[in-house]
């Protein structure tokens, strides 16, 4: 029989150990990225999706009615003005049916606006806490699962609807939440910015020769107002959808084409402090932002951004600089196009060439390849 001596055991060293923690740990490391990369495959799939169910019953609605919905149902007597609400609901909310979501439909009162409207103050509450997983990616973590903090709670950081949220009939209380959404629909290279406040680092000033190259053109959000902010003679809708001032479009009405024409694309609530989901503000986005501009900055965190719509500061979640398109995605976006398919564009994309596709009826010639 042979015996082994303890002298002829050997463990592992220090050193050993080391070396073999090292590799495990750079094993880990080389690993970690490609696990990381393949679920943002995942959520941006699952972002495609949702844009494709909106597109899908767009373009039922427009089977239904003959034409796309209004972008905001309008304000006052020929959508003018804040006062005499009809009802101010967004074109999300009037394809409700078409999602197969008719019991939230159900419980519109369209007769009445959504906010605290001081007469059937909670008459909109049900729907105001209901969200639907279809209008949220999965990629912005800062969406809180479709409700973030009401203006009423929070000011600065807070999401503002069309007057202040409706009252919980239990409490007697505005809701403390805002529903919000991660899609918006396109007015187009309409300004965004000009006239509501002035010059900008991006949009052509109004009034510039006719023939001479424009980012921009007359019709804030795709209004009927032209850059002295009158409606008598004034400017047009060039993409989708409308703000408040009934404009529709039909297939007709986009001759450059559905495929070369965005429908809707993403946005990020917490960057815009009017994105709210059922109401006609923060419904619409345009294309003469530069897409993925930051307007993230908070009153009190930010340089001179304070609770004031129309801020010329641009970095603000106050400024109209929020109107923009923009994701959470790595290098990009994912728009809606006319004709329901979904493309994700650069954000490296040609300026030119992004107004360009933004517009439905610009006459531009763009090709497949330049974006």
């Amino acid at each position: 029989m042979i015996r082994l001596s303890h002298r002829n055991r050997r463990g592992f060293t220090l050193i050993e150990l080391l070396v073999v923690i090292a590799i495990i740990a750079v094993l880990i490391a080389l690993l970690l990225p490609a696990v990381q990369a393949a679920r943002e495959a995942a959520r941006r799939a699952q972002c495609t999706n949702n844009l494709k169910q909106v597109g899908l019953a767009l373009h039922n609605y427009l089977g239904t009615f003959g034409t796309f919905p209004l972008g905001g149902v309008n304000l006052g007597a020929g959508g003018a003005g804040w006062g005499g609400q009809v009802n101010a609901l967004s074109w999300r909310a009037l394809i409700l049916p078409q999602l197969e979501q008719n019991p939230i439909y159900n419980a519109i009162n369209f007769s009445i606006t959504a906010n605290d409207n001081g007469v059937n103050r909670g008459a909109a509450y049900t729907m105001w806490i209901t969200t639907i997983n279809v209008w949220l990616c999965p990629t912005d973590g800062r969406n809180n699962n479709g409700f973030r903090a009401s203006n009423t709670v929070d000011q600065n950081e807070g999401q503002f609807p069309v007057g202040n949220p409706p009252v919980n009939p239990v409490t007697g209380q505005n809701a403390t939440v805002v529903p919000v959404s991660n899609y918006a629909g396109s007015f187009g290279d309409n300004y965004a910015i000009f006239p509501l406040s002035g010059p900008n680092p991006w949009e052509t000033p109004c009034a510039v020769p006719i023939g001479t190259p424009s980012i921009g053109f007359n019709g804030f959000w795709g209004s009927t107002y032209n850059c002295t902010l009158s409606s008598s003679t004034g400017g047009s809708l060039r993409g989708i959808f409308d703000y408040r001032t009934g404009q529709v479009v039909d297939l007709a009405g986009i001759p450059d084409g559905t495929s070369n024409t965005i429908m809707a694309g993403e946005v990020l609530p917490y960057q815009s402090a009017d994105n709210n989901l059922y109401m006609l503000n923060g419904g619409t986005a345009g294309v003469t932002i530069p897409m993925n501009w930051n307007s993230a900055g908070i009153p009190g965190r930010f340089p001179n951004c304070a609770v004031a719509f129309g801020s010329t500061t641009w970095g603000c979640r106050f400024s109209y600089a929020n109107k923009g398109f923009k994701s959470e995605h790595p290098g990009g976006a994912n728009f809606l196009m006319g004709d329901g398919s979904v493309r994700f564009l650069k954000t490296s994309i040609n300026r030119l060439v992004y107004v360009a596709i933004g517009s439905r009826n610009g006459n531009e010639v763009v090709s497949a390849d330049a974006y």
